[in-house]
């Protein structure tokens, strides 16, 4: 068993190497990840190498189209502050969710850590479902929002659009989560005209993250954290951050088995 502390939102895992990880550990963090959302590890030293192999024992990664790929790992991208001139922008956020199988998971191991700020925020995304008003939940119950992309350049043969639930299953824990991106992503509400859509949205974004529906990740060297993308939001916070920044970016594809509750099924 992994030695955990469970928190309101995640949890730390210490007592694990993971350049070495079993089978039996990684069908432990699965099923903590579909319940605390996300999974902090700490003092893991990886290379790129060990990190790959890491994602890896979790499935077929992914990766998204138009992001910066690290040099030599084309499964991974590359997310830093060196040399811009204006701090990189970030609101809360599933990752690539306008693709109809959506990553399950991300990871990102700390590369470069600045003296100050560059923390990583997640927001609860069952406790967000959970807590929504009931004639809401009435009024959303069954309906679709439409995710879009934003800010990539695409292929002509890339997806650009996917339809998911609004309150959507969760695979692996069976848990409800209030399933959405940043808005800007989140084109249309099946069902509402756009004025409704656009700001039952908004309504639905607010409700998310709030501070009490947040957890902050203070970033130290040799992290490396992992999150379910089923049931969090996330966003960096370069709002105050002094000194470079670098993270390594990776996604496991899907959770590999059939996902309940699709738009359709």
């Amino acid at each position: 068993m992994l030695a955990t502390t469970l928190q309101p939102l995640g949890a730390e895992v210490t007592g694990i190497d993971l350049a070495d990880v079993t089978d039996a550990d990684v069908a432990e963090l699965r099923a903590l990840l579909a319940e605390a959302g996300v999974v902090v590890l700490r003092d893991q030293h990886l290379d790129d190498d060990a990190f790959l192999a890491f994602l890896r024992s979790f499935g077929p990664l992914t990766f998204t189209t138009g992001e910066t790929p690290v040099e030599g790992y084309p499964d991974l991208n590359v997310i830093s502050n060196v040399g811009r001139a204006e701090p990189p922008r970030s609101t809360f956020h599933v990752d690539s969710s306008y693709l109809a199988t959506p990553p399950a998971y991300t990871a990102l191991r700390a590369v470069e850590i600045p003296s100050q700020g560059g923390e990583t925020v997640f927001t609860n995304q069952y406790r967000a479902f959970e807590t929504l008003p009931d004639d809401l939940v009435e009024r959303l119950q069954g309906r679709t929002i439409r995710h879009v992309v934003t800010g990539l350049e695409l292929g002509e043969d890339d997806e650009t659009e996917a339809d998911h639930l609004v309150f959507r299953p969760h695979p692996l824990s069976g848990r409800t989560a209030l399933y959405m991106s940043t808005p800007k992503r989140c084109a249309s509400i099946s069902g509402l005209d756009d004025d409704e859509a656009a700001a039952t949205v908004q309504r639905l974004y607010e409700h998310s993250t709030t501070e009490d529906n947040s957890r902050r990740h203070s970033w130290a060297p040799g992290d490396v954290v992992i999150w379910d993308n089923g049931c969090v939001l996330h966003r960096g916070d370069h709002s105050d951050v002094v000194g470079d920044r670098v993270m390594h970016r990776g996604m496991v594809a899907d959770y590999g088995v059939d996902e309940p509750g699709t738009p359709g099924s």
